[in-house]
Order: C-alpha cells, then structure tokens, then sequence
C-alpha cells in the first residue's frame, strides 16, 4: 500500500478504507462529522464507511445535491456544530468534497459566506478549517487533493473557493469503492481526470512537475478508461482510474482552462442540473481544436501521452474517444440551447479557470466555443 506526500499524504491502494481511523488518530481528532450524499447511503457504502471508523461518528450528513448548494453547506454546518464535531470526513465524489470544504469555511469562519469567493479576493480571507480527510468513491475530480471548491451561491452565481486551507490533510483513496459505478458516470467522471489533465498540460503557468504529472495521467486515462467502461470489476482499470483522478488535481495546481470556464457557467443552470465531468468531456475536443497550433510543442507531448501518431488530429482524437464511451456528442443533446448562453456568458469570463488558459479567451472566444460545442 503506497502512502504519498504530495501536497497532502494520501493513503492509496485496494483496502485503504480500512486505514482511516489510524488517519483520524494521526490528526488528533476524535469525533468526525461525515459528509456524503443520497446516492452512498442508498448504495450501502455508507454503512462500509461507517463500519470502518469502529466507533460512531459525531454525526452524518448524507444530503449533498448533485451540484452543491450553499444551502446545504449551511445545514450541515448547522448539523457539524449542534453535534460537536472536531474534524471531517467526506465520502463520494467531487460534490461531496466541495461540500465538505464549503461546511469547513461555514463553521470556521464569520461574515457572509460569498466574500471568500474567489471572484471577491476572498482567498486572502481563508484562514483554517477544521481538519478535513477526504475519501473519493469516484474516479474524477481530483478534490481529494484540490485547494479549491466550487458551490452555487443563494443568488444563483457559481462560485469558486480558492486556498491552500481548502486541501485535505489527508485522503484515503481506496478504488474498492469505485467497483460498482456504472458505466456512464465511470466514463463522465474518466473524462473530467483526462480534462483535468490536459488542461493543466497546456496552461501557460510555469510548473513543470505538474506538467510532467499531467502527462503521465492523461496516458494513464487513456489507457484504462476504456476498460473500467467495459468492465466495472476491472481491478487494475479501477486502480489506475483513480490514480489518473488523483493525478489529474495534482497537475492542475498549475492552472485549468476554458473548458471548467465554460462547464462551470452552464453547471450552474439549476433546471438542467449538468453532470460536470460530462461537461467537459463534451466540450473539450472543440477547446483544443480552438487552441490549434498556439502551443505546437505541448501538443506534441500530449499526441506522445495519447499514443496518437505524429500531427494527429487531438481535437478528433477526444472526441472519437467520447463516442466509444457513449458520451454525448455535443451540449444540445445534454439539453442545452441558444437560450442558455446569455445567462451564462459572463461567467464563463470571469471565471478563475479561464485566467489560465492556453490561449487568451474573451467574450467573442467563448461564444465560438459554446457554438462549436452546441
């Protein structure tokens, strides 16, 4: 079983659940407050979680929506306090980390919740959380070892938190848990690591060990998500799957890039309720194919990672790989339309993502791309 120190220490391999309340006690804590979703308790993999803390938790919210609320960070921060809690624990995908952190920043910290968005500077306002530990049951979002989360606001705005503070003191990342996801959110979320992955690769920040990270995750995707797809009870897939995820937030300390601008702004359209992963694995092939010979040498390396030959098409190349794993091949058949854009035009630009893109993006940028994606 590996334990790796980078950024934060991560307990990984088949089993590692199994690791958590020596986790717990390595951080002195004593009484976790567990946030998961509907889905995990209806599932069973709560009780797996709660079976292997030993004793009871100080309390569980299991009622994480799909996209999280800052609604549902203030009633599980109602329930974190009421309980007593010391520390944290959140189970499941991207939402239930997000949500987690969003609870962290709730009970640690006073005033209106949106002024430590990131589009307020509210980072520089981001003291300590109570200590987080994170345990994915997804392969995906990377949140484990992200120093952000992403919330939508009571006035509809989706709005991104950004701090060191925000990265879990530990994650347990255990692809046990990933066994029985389906094949659908197996690709959707497969695809957010690769996009993850490639976006960091081609942002123009200066880093070259994420870089290097990026590139070996995107290989890495490529190589096994097809047959986690497949075959759900592929150990080997799932254990490379979930190191991809892991990889895919570790290289995006150097940034992301117009694809999580744009799949940030239509995530937030509330009646659509648009799986994120998906987002971006439908908008990421006409992203590259705008970004086209702006960095040559970088696509050069991703074509290496891919196993593509020599100027192959990458753009083409995503896209054919979205169709074998039976993604939608565009946003209107996700239920987008024309009518969505002018509501979220303006946050795709102001977005933190779109900072680093590969390519400056503006207005007129962003409404090729929702065009060419549509």
């Amino acid at each position: 079983m590996a334990v790796m120190n980078y950024l934060t220490q991560c307990t990984f391999d088949f089993g590692a659940l199994a690791q958590l309340p020596k986790v717990l006690k390595g951080l002195g804590v004593a009484r976790p407050f567990v946030v998961t979703d509907p889905g995990l308790k209806a599932n069973g993999l709560l009780d797996r979680l709660l079976a292997a803390l030993g004793a009871p938790p100080a309390g569980v919210f299991a009622d994480t929506p799909a996209n999280p609320t800052e609604a549902a960070a203030a009633q599980a921060a109602s329930g974190y306090r009421a309980a007593g809690a010391d520390s944290i624990v959140a189970f499941g995908g991207g939402s239930s980390m997000d949500l987690a952190k969003a609870m962290g920043l709730m009970v640690s910290h006073d005033g209106p919740f949106a002024r430590l968005g990131a589009s307020q500077r509210g980072s520089r306002h981001i003291g300590a959380i109570p200590p987080l530990v994170a345990v994915p049951t997804t392969s995906g979002t990377g949140s484990e070892v992200s120093p952000g989360a992403v919330v939508i606001l009571e006035d509809g705005r989706k709005e991104t938190f950004v701090s060191p503070r925000l990265v879990p003191l530990a994650a347990i990342c255990d692809p046990e848990l990933t066994l029985g996801l389906p094949p659908l959110l197996t690709a959707a979320t497969g695809m957010d690591a690769m996009t993850h992955c490639i976006e960091a690769v081609l942002s123009p920040v200066v880093h070259p060990p994420a870089e290097a990270i990026g590139l070996d995750g995107a290989e890495r995707a490529v190589l096994w998500l097809e047959r986690a797809v497949k075959d759900g009870r592929d150990r080997d897939a799932r254990w490379h799957m979930m190191m991809a995820s892991f990889q895919g937030a570790l290289a995006f300390a150097k940034g992301l890039g117009a694809v999580h601008g744009l799949s940030h702004a239509l995530g937030r359209i509330k009646e659509l309720k648009l799986h994120h992963g998906t987002l971006n694995a439908v908008i990421l092939p006409h992203s590259l194919a705008m970004v086209g010979d702006a960095a040559p040498e970088k696509f050069v390396r991703l074509r290496r990672a891919l196993g593509l030959a020599p100027g192959a098409d990458l753009a083409q190349a995503i896209a054919d790989l979205n169709a074998r794993l039976g993604l939608p091949a565009s946003l209107s058949a996700m239920g987008v339309g024309d009518a969505h854009w002018p509501g979220a035009r303006e946050y795709a630009v102001s977005d933190l993502a779109t900072l680093t893109n590969a390519v400056p993006f503006d207005v007129e940028k962003y409404d090729e791309l929702f065009k060419r994606a549509l």
